[in-house]
Parts: C-alpha cells; structure tokens; sequence
C-alpha cells in the first residue's frame, strides 16, 4: 500500500471533516471513495456495442430501451 500526502487550506479540512462526520466515516475513507470516483469510470458508454446487442430474448417487456438508458433504469436518474 502506498502514502498519499497533501497540503489543503483549514476551510477545505473543516469542509473535509464535516462531510466525514455527517457520514460517520473517517477522513481516510471520504479521501479514498473521492480518489476512486474520479478515477473508475463507472457507466455504460453510449457506443458500446455490447449495450446495443440484439435481445437475448423473444419475451415482450414493458422497458423496451433499458439497453439504451442504463442509468434511468438501474438508478432512476438519466445523463
């Protein structure tokens, strides 16, 4: 495992700190999640041929275009 070590300004740790406490997590934890959400693209792309793939089954569904809105369908939310 590495150290990672950085100097930041006592608004942006009082602002840190807060957000840790209001999650009941460590500045540790808050520090790592912020690190992987900025570095793990975590969403399906557009152009991706596998989510535009022909339909694995001949069944009728009522969402008809869950490969095309991924997120409005897994998350509720649409990009």
């Amino acid at each position: 495992m590495k150290v990672v070590q950085t100097r930041i300004s006592e608004t942006e740790y009082s602002l840190l700190l807060a957000y840790a406490r209001a999650r009941n997590a460590t500045i540790k934890d808050v520090v790592r999640e912020a690190i992987r959400k900025l570095t793990i693209r975590d969403e399906v792309q557009a152009d991706d041929s596998v989510s535009k793939a022909f339909p694995l089954t001949r069944k009728k569904a009522k969402v008809n275009d869950a490969s095309e809105k991924p997120d409005l369908y897994l998350y509720g939310w649409d990009r």
